[in-house]
């Protein structure tokens, strides 16, 4: 690529409104337009310093860190890559979506890389008021699905323990979307009725039943052009688990004392902590509704997960709860909240820092004033969560048992469970398709 090549090129990258880099193949950057330094300069010039250190304040580049280097791939593949990376900025760090294109010289070489950062607006990578805070590799995992099906309109079904704050991750796969500007509407499924669904849902015509005054709209009609959000979808009883298939099956409804069919428009979010496969296999749930739902499924990390994070969470919920904002934890608090166990998760965390506060005369909060009020509730199910064998078994039986706990006690992907178990992919879906409820007396395939 030519010099006036690349000064055309500078110029055209300074009028974009995205921060946008210009570097080589060794990692330096040769420009940076105005929207760059505005939302992430210190102030200091950037051209010939290495991306890494100012991104990273590394000393050497990404992939040699421990991280995920996009222009590393981008070399090696020749075609463009996208990271979520936790960046420095003058706000602290925080999560920066970053895509990297080779620029091709007249040879067809790559000679250069432009790196477009995003800012990711919905989840903080430092203590925040609001929002999804964390920094541990769960969290950044979970958002990265998140950044990657928010775009789209494809049905996700978030997974998690309760507590584990599904519906903020909801909002952030709204924030994020092409809908953002419409309507999010909450529905719970819990304690759902058939009267109450179909009313809520749909809305009902006037003289639909007594008391039905005037025409009301239902929550499919307040979400349309925006997100629909399911809580708890595995509570929803088989008869409405029908309606609702319906309605995700034809894109259409109808009020409760209608005869129109009506369009819907919506974004469907759900979220369940049971384990919806295992109550498709005992048909509590349908499988048909099942696979609507299931299209891109995110699992939300359970407290034990994102320990790492509890110090940055506590101090985000504390600027929520706290009317004293100059208040702080001793590093012996933060220490005693780390090395607990949630089976409340974030929602235990939460309660255990209001009642802090409420105890705490001063600007410190300390172990005593946490632990006066702390609860040990047993996890539900007792020891379900322990893999337990009752008496000697053969070894094909074991593995059997050891498999169907690990499939009904686990969010985890496949390839990240086959991981964690030392095999490969393809020998899990072979093990796994032996425990089938028709092979569970040991006819099946091992």
């Amino acid at each position: 690529m030519t010099p006036p090549a690349i000064s055309e090129l500078i110029s055209f990258l300074d009028d974009l409104p995205e921060p946008r880099i210009l570097m080589d193949a060794d990692y330096r950057i040769v420009a940076a337009n105005r929207a760059y330094v505005q939302e992430f300069g210190d102030g200091t010039p950037l051209a010939g310093r290495t991306c890494y250190e100012v991104s990273h304040h590394f000393a050497v580049p990404c992939d040699q860190a421990g991280e995920s280097c996009p222009l590393k791939q981008s070399l090696d593949s020749g075609t463009p890559q996208r990271v979520l990376h936790l960046h420095h900025t003058p706000r602290g760090q925080e999560h920066v979506d970053v895509e990297t294109t080779p620029i091709r010289d007249d040879q067809g070489r790559i000679a250069y890389f432009v790196e477009t950062m995003r800012l990711v607006r919905q989840a903080s990578g430092q203590a925040a008021a609001q929002g999804l805070v964390g920094r541990s590799p769960a969290f950044v995992g979970m958002l990265k699905k998140v950044l990657r099906v928010a775009p789209s309109d494809a049905a996700v079904l978030l997974l998690g323990e309760t507590g584990t704050g599904k519906e903020l991750v909801a909002h952030a796969i709204h924030a994020a979307s092409e809908r953002k500007s419409g309507p999010f509407v909450a529905v719970d499924c819990a304690g759902m009725t058939e009267t109450l669904f179909e009313s809520e849902l749909f809305g009902y015509e006037k003289g639909a039943f007594t008391g039905a005054t005037q025409r009301k709209p239902g929550l499919v009609e307040a979400a349309a052009g925006g997100t629909l959000f399911l809580d708890e979808i595995g509570e929803l009883p088989i008869t409405l688990q029908i309606k609702l298939l319906r309605l995700l099956e034809t894109g259409t409804y109808r009020r409760v004392g209608g005869v129109d069919w009506l369009p819907a428009d919506f974004r469907l979010v759900t979220a369940t902590h049971r384990d919806l496969r295992g109550m498709v296999s005992n048909e509590t749930f349908r499988r048909d509704l099942y696979f609507r739902l299931n299209t891109f499924p995110i699992h939300i990390p359970a407290l034990h997960e994102r320990a790492e994070d509890i110090p940055l969470l506590a101090q985000s919920l504390l600027e929520r709860v706290d009317r004293k904002r100059t208040r702080r934890f001793t590093a012996e608090a933060l220490a005693w909240l780390e090395g607990r166990r949630y089976s409340g998760n974030i929602r235990e965390l939460r309660n255990l820092i209001e009642r802090a506060t409420l105890l705490a005369d001063g600007d410190k909060i300390d172990v005593p004033h946490l632990a006066e009020m702390a609860e040990d509730i047993p996890e539900a199910g007792g020891n379900e969560r322990q893999f337990t064998v009752h008496g000697i078994v053969d070894l094909a039986s074991l593995e059997k048992q050891y498999l169907d706990w690990v499939r009904n006690h686990t969010h985890a992907e496949p390839a990240a469970l086959a991981e964690k178990l030392g095999v490969s992919l393809r020998t899990l879906y072979r093990k796994l398709q032996g425990l089938r409820p028709e092979d569970e007396d040991g006819a099946g395939t091992p």
